[in-house]
């Protein structure tokens, strides 16, 4: 029976890499969490300990730091692209590599109506991600966000599903809809604006998870997949991750109170996780190789 290495790649997971601009007497910032894997002609150093090919992973966590310093961050997307590039040209034995970068946003403080030059506050959990592929001298991008919190107080329903003797769940005509979205877009190319792209992407989805009246959330995850596709012909599929933040109706009829879809629990767990692909039918399905192992 013949043993042989499977895929692989190795890495430095989670830079923590906070950049001040300090050109003006007005400060930015960019806060990012960057991790990068590179594949290639890796036998070696698994079969026999042999590190001829093995770029330290403390080197890819300085080369994060040095580009930092040597030009502008700029859009998350342009500083992965640099990284993966610049790892598969000048690493011996390297002829892929994949970076992850997640983007915190912050926002500045407000003073007298102003926000401040050099002060800056959490905008919210939500994070900006993209994720760039490259393959010998090809280069794939998947940009996204998650943890993003929306909430419909009306215009969704549930009911006409199937019931069986453990179903206690009651029908509804009128709940609150509530998700954390984790959405990813593969990009057709990369040229790209992707800061206009990004936002657009973004406002699209929430537009469409507004507007819908839903039946259910699998049919927002649909509509909000469907409209970004519509409105951004750069982007070839839309993957999403939607769990579900149940709201659920208290009782008040032992206190002597009626409630009218005014009081609710807002339970944390378990919840029901909705996923799913929305992509056009025109274009290649992508290699499963394009997306890390903890991507939907």
């Amino acid at each position: 029976m013949g043993i042989s290495m499977g895929p692989n790649q190795y890495g430095k997971a989670e830079v923590r890499l906070v950049t001040v601009d300090r050109s003006t007497p007005r400060h930015s910032i960019k806060d990012l969490n960057v991790s990068s894997a590179l594949r290639g002609d890796l036998d070696a150093v698994h079969l026999t300990g042999d590190n001829g090919n093995c770029l330290p992973t403390d080197t890819q966590k300085n080369t994060v730091y040095a580009f930092a310093k040597e030009q502008p961050v700029g859009e998350i997307e342009d500083f992965a692209l640099r990284l993966g590039r610049h790892f598969v040209s000048t690493a011996e034995g390297i002829t892929g590599a994949r970076v992850l970068i997640d983007e915190y946003a912050w926002q500045r403080i407000p003073v007298e109506g102003t926000g401040h030059d050099h002060s800056f506050s959490r905008a919210h959990d939500e994070k900006r991600t993209t994720a760039v592929t490259i393959d010998g001298d090809q280069a794939h991008v998947v940009s996204g966000l998650k943890d993003l919190v929306v909430l419909k107080s009306t215009g969704s329903e549930f009911w006409g599903y199937p019931k069986d003797e453990y179903t206690t769940l009651p029908e509804t005509t009128d709940r609150i809809l509530s998700t954390a979205v984790t959405a990813r877009w593969r990009y057709l190319h990369t040229d790209v604006d992707w800061a206009k792209s990004f936002e657009s992407v973004r406002a699209t989805m929430l537009e469409a998870f507004a507007t819908t009246h839903s039946l259910a959330l699998q049919q927002s995850l649909h509509a909000m997949g469907k409209a970004a596709l519509e409105a951004h012909p750069e982007v070839a599929e839309v993957r999403l991750s939607l769990p579900n933040k149940h709201h659920f109706l208290v009782d008040l009829k032992p206190f002597g109170l009626e409630n009218d879809n005014e009081v609710f629990f807002a339970a944390d767990r378990p919840y029901g996780l909705i996923e799913g692909v929305v992509r056009r039918d025109d274009v290649p399905e992508a290699p499963m190789a394009w997306y890390s192992t903890a991507e939907f």
